[in-house]
């Protein structure tokens, strides 16, 4: 890079791109192949591609509706879409995000925002109590940054052990929130996690939303991962209970195989929202009327790329069948690798509806096996500690992967054990 790049003399254009194309294809791990089984980055659908070539090149600014009526609509419409099947009320309000990380950012905000009417204005320092936040032991380690930046502190995370399954305890949450309570803390929000990164567990969402009602606290869904679920007929009642949620985490570039980066914020509050992220700017357009909406005022980010393109364009191109169909494939393909990998002498060690799989064998050494994976080029996983002990985590995230080549990988990770 230093030799040839020192940006001193130009490069013809053809000779940059193919540089950096030898680069990423030799200098990277490719995310997008059908045996990448590795953290939740599909493959990609050719819409979302286009998409992200059209937003390029007409490089629209969403900050305001003015500037872009077009690209605004297309988000109002898509995420209005999501917003129903997530089965929040009709007024709730959506927002795309860079990913998960800042749409539970934006909760963490709007939750404070909610419940301290002073907070915009005066700070923590107006508050009479320290708020806390609950989330499981297996949640997103993005709120401990959260807690951070907001300004709460990281202590102020409270982490609800886990049961066998490793979802989080009800009653483990109840005895916290009630200890914190006689201590003088103020209960915030509880994050209840629709498919966690290490396990794919989903956090009992129906008593957390019932514990949150009786306890006046907010509930979180962080579904990043997870939320997909909703469109599957054969798999939206495992994250039944997301529909009281406060606020939902999801990201299209996940399990919706679309590009990075493109996550989503909802909220049943839109007036919270609006009072959490406001703004008043002489050089910004002026509102077009109540019926539009205008993302630098109910969102954390200012300038707005066209994110919501990709998504659009890929669920028209498929329709809502084919995006559950690519859905439920790759959780029959998850199926299939736990039935490959049991018939093979291969123990299981957790428990979820969704394509992740976290498996080991006795006196099987991790890091060794999956070194050898990645040097044979067989297929790319991960190490993952289950209750304490490493294991193996493969995660089907390509609508690529076939049966034959799960069959593949078992017959070869169980070579290579043997040998």
């Amino acid at each position: 890079m230093a030799a040839r790049y020192d940006f001193s003399r130009a490069i013809p254009l053809e000779e940059v791109a193919a540089d950096v194309e030898e680069m990423l294809r030799h200098w990277q791990v490719q995310i997008t192949h059908p045996r990448y089984l590795g953290l939740f980055n599909p493959s990609v659908t050719f819409a979302s591609v286009v998409a992200d070539a059209l937003v390029a090149t007409y490089n629209p600014q969403l900050a305001a509706w003015r500037t872009a009526p077009a690209p605004n609509e297309i988000e109002r419409h898509t995420l209005g879409w999501l917003t129903t099947k997530f089965g929040l009320p009709s007024n709730a309000i959506a927002t795309f995000t860079s990913g998960g990380a800042e749409a539970n950012l934006s909760a963490v905000v709007t939750a404070l925002t909610h419940a301290f009417p002073d907070y915009g204005d005066d700070g923590l320092r107006s508050l009479t109590a320290t708020p806390v936040i609950y989330l499981s032991a297996e949640a997103h380690h993005s709120f401990s940054k959260i807690a951070h930046i907001v300004g709460l502190g990281r202590k102020s995370v409270r982490v609800v052990p886990a049961d066998s399954d490793l979802k989080m305890s009800s009653r483990e949450l109840a005895s916290k929130i009630s200890e914190d309570r006689a201590n003088g803390f103020a209960p915030l929000m509880v994050v209840g996690t629709a498919g966690t990164t290490a396990a794919g567990a989903i956090d009992p969402l129906q008593e957390i939303a019932k514990l949150c009602r009786d306890e006046g606290m907010w509930f979180h869904a962080d579904a990043a991962w997870g939320g997909a679920a909703i469109l599957s007929p054969s798999l939206r009642n495992h994250i039944a209970g997301i529909e009281f949620a406060d606020s939902i985490t999801c990201d299209a570039h996940k399990w919706f195989s679309v590009s990075m980066a493109c996550g989503m914020f909802f909220c049943r509050h839109p007036e919270t929202v609006a009072r959490a992220f406001r703004a008043a700017a002489s050089y910004m357009p002026g509102s077009a009327g109540s019926t539009t909406f205008d993302p630098y005022t109910n969102s954390v980010q200012w300038s707005r790329r066209f994110t919501g393109l990709k998504l659009f364009m890929s669920l028209a191109e498929r329709g809502e069948s084919g995006q559950a169909a690519m859905i439920e494939h790759q959780s029959r393909m998850g199926e299939i690798l736990r039935e490959s990998l049991s018939a093979a002498g291969w123990r299981i060690v957790n428990n979820t509806p969704l394509p992740v799989v976290c498996f080991t064998r006795d006196g099987l050494d991790v890091a060794s096996l999956l070194a050898d994976l990645r040097q044979e080029q067989t297929a790319w996983m991960s190490e993952v500690q289950i209750n304490g002990s490493s294991a193996v985590r493969a995660c089907i995230t390509s609508f690529k992967t076939t049966e034959a080549e799960i069959q593949d990988i078992v017959r070869d990770i169980t070579r290579l054990i043997a040998k």
